[in-house]
């Protein structure tokens, strides 16, 4: 049996039309925050394409993952240990949640 034997007929179930949603197109675009400045805190750096470190006094609070649009929190000082804690469209809301759950 072939996955087309599977599928219904004129639609492409493996793979979401994400581009064709009216709300996919409605959220923000989502671009490197910039370093804040040295008297900020926490502080944050981008160490990957889609991921922030988060510190404060030198000890790092978590991890920031942009996923699409959205701003994903974890908390912890290693990323494959880290808990997502929140989920938000905010980046100050993603830094304040860091904040709450040191």
């Amino acid at each position: 049996m072939t996955t087309d034997a599977i599928r219904p007929a004129g639609r492409d179930v493996l793979r979401p039309r994400f581009g064709d949603s009216d709300t996919f197109r409605q959220l923000p675009t989502r671009r490197a925050v910039a370093e804040p400045a040295p008297s900020v805190s926490p502080r944050w750096t981008l160490i990957d394409l889609d991921r922030y470190e988060v510190h404060h006094r030198g000890a790092t609070l978590g991890f920031i993952d942009v996923v699409g649009a959205v701003f994903v929190v974890l908390a912890g000082p290693h990323h494959a240990i880290a808990v997502e804690v929140a989920q938000t469209l905010v980046f100050d809301d993603a830094l304040r949640r860091l904040q709450e759950s040191a």
